[in-house]
């Protein structure tokens, strides 16, 4: 295929994702964002790919999503292990499993979240119990549950590294920051202040920024970061919980991500107190080395949501769509490109990222 002129507007994770798989086979590529810069900020205001811990969840998040996004998910893993070994930076990604863990008072909550994980498509992977000493023997260091459960296959992948690394290495990519994309048309971004320009293809990836073209709303998440020296964790671990989806994220240089309450809200205010609490005597509960954890930050930001919580690609001439990924945007960016990519003939189905 000839090379495209295609302009992206919004450079969160999905106008990485997309600029760097673009630039590899040759397209002209430029981008648009009303950031500072490519960095991370962690004011609330940065993209929403920053304020995530990067689980790649197809299974537990069937508790709360439908089929299709876990088939988005399980090919996700796949693709993302593509891209990190393509990516020079290699970002940490593991898909070893993860951990449901539930209390005694709470095994009733946990069989019926165990009922909805039941229903995935068949041959893919199912919960499996674990005894104490399966669970000593997997990870030594949690302790305290009385019920637990191997999600076999899932993953977890650095989000930060990822970012940047995606940025750091789309050859040819000309980011343009502070540039915010007032309307998107098919082959033309117009801005805010400044003229419109034209491209032979133009995406819209702005998530919450995606008004009024879609109806998204943006739901507020927290999530804490804190480093434990020697914590020992090596899966990502769920707990079941009254209030909130707490889970715990083991991150290279003794550092863990704690989230994430899940907040019907678009203020981008500091993390409260009450969340806080919650959330870390929650995750204490089951890891004793938190004790001495120390806490280096509480962030925060919106996830672009629509009314029915899945996600949603429009391509049409000169022009695509993608957007609503909600609390599922590192699970499902991979594939719903692909899908989006091939929509619009700009790749074949299984085109490899990496020369065998």
């Amino acid at each position: 295929m000839a090379a495209l002129s295609i302009g992206i507007a919004g450079a969160g994770l999905l106008g990485r994702l997309l600029a760097w798989r673009l630039a590899r086979e040759g397209h002209r590529i430029s981008v648009f964002d009303p950031a500072l810069g490519s960095e991370p900020t962690f004011d609330g205001q940065q993209a929403a790919g920053y304020t995530a811990a990067g689980m790649l969840s197809p299974l537990a998040e069937r508790d709360n999503s439908s089929a299709e996004v876990a088939a988005l998910g399980w090919r996700s893993i796949a693709l993302w292990r593509d891209v990190v070994a393509a990516l020079q930076a290699r970002p940490h990604f593991a898909a070893i499993g993860s951990l449901l863990l539930a209390h005694r008072g709470d095994a009733s909550a946990a069989q019926r979240v165990l009922a909805r994980l039941a229903a995935e498509a068949s041959g893919t992977p199912r919960a499996q119990a674990l005894s104490a000493a399966q669970l000593g023997a997997l990870e030594p260091a949690l302790q305290g549950a009385a019920h637990a459960w191997l999600l076999p296959g899932e993953g977890q992948i650095d989000c930060v590294a990822t970012m940047q690394a995606l940025h750091d290495e789309a050859r040819g990519v000309r980011w343009h920051w502070q540039r915010t994309v007032a309307q998107v048309r098919p082959g033309e971004l117009v801005f805010d202040g400044a003229p419109s320009q034209r491209f032979d293809l133009v995406f819209d990836v702005r998530g919450a920024g995606g008004r009024p073209a879609l109806p998204v709303r943006g739901v507020r998440g927290e999530l804490v970061w804190l480093q434990a020296p020697g914590h020992g964790l090596t899966r990502p671990v769920r707990l079941l919980h009254p209030r909130h989806r707490v889970y715990l994220v083991p991150r290279p240089g003794d550092v863990l991500l704690l989230g994430a309450s899940e907040i019907e809200s678009e203020d981008r205010s500091p993390v409260s107190l009450k969340s806080a609490v919650e959330l870390m005597s929650a995750a204490h509960s089951v890891l004793p080395a938190l004790a001495e954890a120390r806490i280096l930050r509480l962030d925060v930001n919106l996830r672009p949501a629509l009314p029915d919580n899945e996600p949603r690609t429009e391509v049409a001439p000169g022009l695509v769509r993608i957007n609503g990924l909600f609390r599922h945007g590192w699970l499902l960016a991979p594939a719903l490109l692909e899908d989006a990519l091939q929509a619009c003939a700009l790749t074949q189905p299984a085109e490899p990222l990496v020369a065998a």
